[in-house]
């Protein structure tokens, strides 16, 4: 130990007889540095001072905070690079290289946890899905382990390690990882792209072609995730349909554009009838509901001849699409009373039998 200690101070004593003449401008290098670090910091607490009367947000105020650790890391930075040429350190000039590469990457990843949140609240909050908001939160989780993983790579190739190990063998843990996740990996890419392409927002009523059998068809959107999303059907049940089917097949949105929609009503009456007389009626029944729309009006049409009646169409536009089955239901129903009211024959098949009796 004595023997450790007695090496120690002979280095220190050669070091201080070589750089005896020349110390000056290393405490000049050191006197400025730290005359930097005090203005800077004056100036950063003036600013605050000033813009603190405004009762600026806190996020709002964290610029100066952000602009004082980039010039702290800047000084630190000067200092190290002047250090290593005032004592010719190429020994460890690579090092402090690798340092300064750590800085910026702590200083990168303040910056984007400061930029997201106002992406957030400038982009996010504006829509009612739900989905961009897990968007941004997961940006601002992982933002920092890619910054810092880039970083280390590039320090660990700086200071002369050899990073292309690291590297393939992360391309085949991803490799691995896409194969045993290929589902998951398929549902988060498909909720990327119903944000971008936004075929229906939280709230819109569509149609749902995996619902059980006897039960509704539609639904409404309650949640959006990154993996799947959730639709509550017209029978208070809820079903989750992964992204990626979703993307696959075709989406019947009711009020993406607009909540007015058109429903339609087949409607038969006997070749006898009176057709003009069956067309009012029908038109009479369809504006007893309030959300039935008088602009455009209720309308009647003759859709086809059938074997045994007129097929009429009735053609309604309502102001809610929730409506819709509760309009086919009451048009269904007054119908058949009006027209035993009114004598117009709902006509149904019928057979005549002729019984031929031959002679013996």
């Amino acid at each position: 130990m004595e023997k450790f200690l007695e090496t120690l101070k002979c280095q220190f004593h050669s070091i201080v007889e070589k750089y005896s003449d020349s110390f000056l401008p290393f405490f000049a290098i050191l006197l400025g540095a730290l005359t930097a670090w005090w203005v800077l910091n004056m100036v950063i607490k003036r600013f605050e001072k000033k813009y603190a009367q405004k009762q600026l947000k806190e996020k709002d105020m964290m610029i100066f905070s952000l602009i004082k650790q980039a010039g702290h890391y800047t000084i630190l930075s000067l200092v190290g690079l002047g250090v290593l040429k005032f004592f010719d350190l190429s020994m460890i000039e690579k090092t402090v290289y690798a340092f300064i590469i750590i800085l910026i990457c702590v200083f990168a990843n303040r910056i984007a946890q400061y930029i997201i949140p106002i992406l957030e609240k400038n982009l996010a909050s504006k829509t009612e899905t739900h989905l961009d908001d897990m968007i941004f939160e997961l940006s601002k989780k992982f933002i920092g382990v890619i910054i810092y993983t880039a970083g280390i790579l590039l320090a660990l190739d700086m200071i002369g390690l050899n990073i292309m190990p690291f590297i393939a063998g992360a391309g085949v843990v991803g490799i691995a990882i896409g194969f045993a996740a290929k589902d998951t990996l398929s549902n988060l890419i498909a909720g990327i792209l119903l944000i971008i392409d936004r075929p229906f927002e939280i709230g819109d009523r569509i149609e749902v072609w995996s619902a059980p059998n006897n039960s509704a068809t539609w639904g409404d959107i309650i949640d959006i995730g990154l993996r799947a999303t959730k639709i509550q059907t017209t029978d208070n049940i809820v079903i989750v349909i992964p992204n990626n089917e979703i993307m696959k097949r075709d989406i019947i949105n009711y009020t993406t554009i607009t909540k007015e929609i058109r429903v339609r009503v087949p409607i038969g009456i006997a070749y006898d009838a009176d057709v003009k007389k069956a067309k009012e009626v029908i038109n009479n029944i369809g504006l007893e509901l309030d959300w039935v729309m008088r602009k455009p009006s209720p309308k009647v049409v003759v859709k086809s001849f059938g074997d045994s009646a007129v097929n009429l169409e009735a053609r309604v536009w309502i102001s809610d699409p929730r409506k819709r089955m509760d309009t086919i239901s009451h048009i269904t129903d007054r119908v058949k009373d009006a027209f035993q009211e009114e004598g117009i024959e709902i006509p149904f098949p019928k057979r005549d039998i002729y019984i031929k009796k031959s002679e013996p």
